[in-house]
């Protein structure tokens, strides 16, 4: 987007409303829109690049995930003396179809 303006209208996602919806620019940094007003509502609101805040849902659910991922024990290489072992298993063992 280039030379932004107040009052131009921009699509954000309204937190009020719960869509995307028309907004028009309240105010800008540095050359982006920094707050925009709802034209449906007129609910203020930072710029949101016009994505959905995550629900608590799916905030729950990473959550939960991120437990489970620190609860795992990492996984360890096997030994060269391991690897020997299932070398020599596999030597010995007659082929399946015989």
């Amino acid at each position: 987007m280039s030379d932004l303006r107040l009052g131009d209208t921009i699509d954000d996602f309204c937190v009020k409303c719960k869509r995307l919806t028309n907004h028009a620019i309240v105010s800008i940094v540095s050359g982006q829109a920094a707050k925009v007003r709802c034209r449906t509502c007129y609910h203020e609101h930072d710029y949101r690049h016009e994505q959905p805040p995550p629900s608590r849902k799916e905030l729950k659910k990473q959550e939960l995930f991120a437990q489970v991922l620190a609860g795992m024990a990492p996984e360890t290489k096997p030994t060269e003396e391991q690897a020997d072992k299932k070398k020599a298993r596999r030597k010995t063992q007659p082929p399946a179809g015989a």
